[in-house]
């Protein structure tokens, strides 16, 4: 049976906007406060690294109740039995995720287009990931979409969407009031001094939106 996700405060980790502290502290931190859910992504290693690192948070999100979900390595998701995996445009397609971690795998995809996101609804996307909603440092290429596309994408296809991009406390409720299922961020959780109370401030934000 396919998990029931809550994307609300969505975060994916990036080593790089923690300014020396502990990365496991740092994302426990993060889950103390209740993020719903957790994307590792560290584009700067190898597989053993990465599952090395992977099997870790793999048990502070199992300690939390909150799933799992892998950056682009469908192999490292099969290996660390997380909940799924996100894609974007240019990695491995959604017919191999599914093929490989079967069909209660949650299996995301980041979009910038209507066209994009309704080929990856047909195909089987159990979510959508549209962005950059704003300008955002963690991702030199990303394509600014705003919130305009956001809105398109949304009347479009059916299954939930995830707004991610330039997201943080000042605009989160922003981007919410749109309708979709949750935001994804890096810096507006990694970045804070106090990890845990930034996200017990997003997920007060969320409740009373």
């Amino acid at each position: 049976m396919k998990p029931d996700i809550d994307y609300a405060v969505y975060l994916v980790t990036a080593r790089t906007y923690l300014a020396g502290r502990d990365f496991y502290a740092c994302i426990e931190a993060a889950l103390k406060g209740g993020v719903t859910l957790v994307q590792l992504r560290e584009k700067n290693l190898d597989l053993k690294g990465f599952l090395n690192l992977g099997e870790n948070i793999k048990l502070l999100c199992d300690k939390y109740k909150v799933p799992l979900i892998i950056n682009d390595n469908i192999t490292a998701s099969k290996l660390l039995n997380a909940a799924g995996v996100h894609l974007g445009q240019g990695d491995a397609n959604i017919e191999a995720a599914r093929e490989q971690l079967g069909d209660n795998a949650i299996i995301g995809i980041s979009t910038h287009t209507v066209a994009e996101a309704v080929d990856a609804e047909k195909r089987g996307a159990d979510y959508l990931g549209v962005g950059a909603i704003y300008p955002t440092g963690s991702k030199v290429d990303a394509t600014l979409v705003g919130l305009q596309m956001l809105l398109a994408i949304k009347a479009t296809v059916h299954i939930p969407i995830v707004g991610i991009g330039g997201i943080d406390e000042s605009n989160y409720r922003e981007v919410m009031n749109k309708g979709v299922a949750g935001c994804a961020m890096i810096s507006g959780i990694l970045a804070a001094n106090n990890i845990e109370e930034r996200v017990k401030t997003l997920i007060n934000d969320c409740h009373n939106n």
